[in-house]
């Protein structure tokens, strides 16, 4: 099995590669510019007449009658071999002269002209004139026949080892710089350009962070994106589409069973309820009220994510009232007392008043099952907004106390709950912005405490 893939960086990934690109794009172009000119002729040698000038500076001196002659020396003689086209032509101030080679007319005509010129280059117009025309150098040295006036040139094609150092000189003072100047442009100007080609995807990722499960039909923008990424959050809303669709077929099951079984539950405590007093008919009629207190809480559960009714001013204090006045009978018979302790006067939050019975029914339910079947079940109403449910049972490990918040955990694996009920409080307390825990009874058993915003002060 393969390694998965490690994430990179779009921005840097075509920094790089754009890079790259323009350094070979750039490159070609000075070769191709290089190899024109070199093919048509335009690059000429234009520098071996310092190395003529040089080894015949060396070589001139005069013979006894004052003349100009050349001495064989070997540089000349390697001169003469490497270069069949050499041409020169020495001249003292005198006016003596010496030359070699098929000396250009135009150049041979020159004469004195220039014996006021210490060096000159002399040559055409690149673009403008022949290229097969020839150049010269002229340059005024010393030797050992005097000073003298050597005016010289060869002819030819850049050479292999001069094309190599030319182009050398061009990557350096062309594309060297060129290529930094494009490097930094494209540091600088590719992150801009993705940060606003991807602008739109930054909204599509917010907008998928906020989907909550509960909302169907939420769907991802495809405003503003590129091309390139609208199939991926066209495959995402596909997917999204699904979802809902299973999950409302689920939905659809579970409140069609749960329908379903409040009917035979209903006919079968009422058979209960017409035998003999027994301890045996006090366990079924507490198992039977277990089943229907499941069915009704799959049937809460959809309701309560169906629909949301509006918040209204409910009275805590009078809720907890109706709960244990509905809830006694079962609590004592299932060997309990069961006390209210809450304020005089009213304690208001903001609420759906069924989801909030509901949600303090579940506790007090949880307490009845597993409070040990002894001693005192307290609902207690805080001026703060708080409803505690206390029993004197084993209490809860803390490691558990916030797995048994979710959805069909139980702290026994043999426990006949179902799991749902706890879940449901916690879900219905973050309908209404508050939150529920589980903490230690004052004497060992479990507390619940639910903690609700308080509704604001009537105007």
């Amino acid at each position: 099995m393969s390694a998965p893939a490690e994430p990179y960086s779009l921005r840097s990934r075509l920094s790089w590669r754009l890079i790259s690109l323009q350094a070979v794009l750039l490159s070609t172009l000075v070769l191709l510019v290089i190899g024109t000119l070199w093919g048509s002729g335009l690059l000429l040698v234009d520098r071996d007449e310092d190395r003529v000038i040089d080894v015949v500076q060396w070589a001139v001196a005069r013979d006894a009658q004052g003349e100009l002659i050349l001495r064989p020396t070997e540089d000349l003689t390697r001169l003469r071999a490497e270069v069949p086209d050499l041409w020169f032509i020495v001249r003292d101030r005198q006016g003596h002269t010496l030359s070699e080679g098929n000396v250009p007319a135009e150049f041979a005509r020159i004469g004195g002209a220039l014996d006021h010129i210490s060096q000159a280059r002399l040559g055409w117009q690149l673009l403008e004139d022949d290229p097969r025309k020839p150049a010269a150098r002229l340059k005024r040295v010393n030797t050992d026949a005097g000073n003298v006036q050597i005016l010289t040139a060869t002819q030819g094609k850049m050479t292999g080892s001069k094309a190599a150092f030319g182009t050398a000189l061009a990557f350096i003072g062309i594309v060297l710089p060129g290529l930094v100047v494009m490097a930094i442009a494209t540091a600088i100007a590719t992150p801009m350009v993705v940060r606003r080609a991807f602008a739109g995807l930054d909204t599509t990722a917010d907008e998928a962070r906020r989907i909550d499960f509960r909302e169907r039909g939420s769907r991802l923008s495809a405003d503003r994106l590129p091309l390139e990424v609208v199939p991926l959050v066209t495959a995402v809303n596909d997917a999204l589409k699904r979802l809902d669709d299973g999950y409302s077929r689920h939905q659809r099951f579970v409140a069609d069973a749960a329908h379903e079984l409040r009917t035979p539950i209903a006919i079968l405590n009422t058979r209960l309820e017409s035998l003999p007093d027994a301890p045996e008919k006090t366990r079924l009629l507490e198992d039977v009220a277990r089943l229907a207190t499941l069915a009704e809480q799959l049937l809460d559960i959809q309701r309560f994510d169906q629909s949301r009714n509006p918040l209204l001013r409910v009275d805590l204090v009078a809720l907890a009232q109706g709960v244990a006045a509905d809830l006694a009978p079962l609590a004592i018979a299932a060997g309990y007392e069961l006390s209210l302790d809450s304020a005089t006067g009213p304690i208001e939050v903001l609420g759906d008043r069924a989801a909030l019975e509901r949600a303090l029914t579940n506790l007090v339910q949880n307490a009845i099952q597993h409070g040990g079947r002894r001693g005192t079940i307290t609902i207690h109403v805080g001026r703060a907004s708080t409803i505690e449910v206390t029993d004197e049972g084993d209490g809860i490990p803390p490691d558990q106390r916030t797995l048994i918040f979710d959805p069909f955990y139980r702290l026994a694996p043999l426990d006949r709950g179902a799991g749902l009920g706890l879940n449901m409080v916690r879900e219905i307390a973050r309908l209404h912005g508050g939150h529920v825990s589980a903490l230690d009874g004052p004497r060992g058993g479990a507390r619940f405490r639910l903690t609700l915003p308080p509704a604001p002060l009537a105007e």
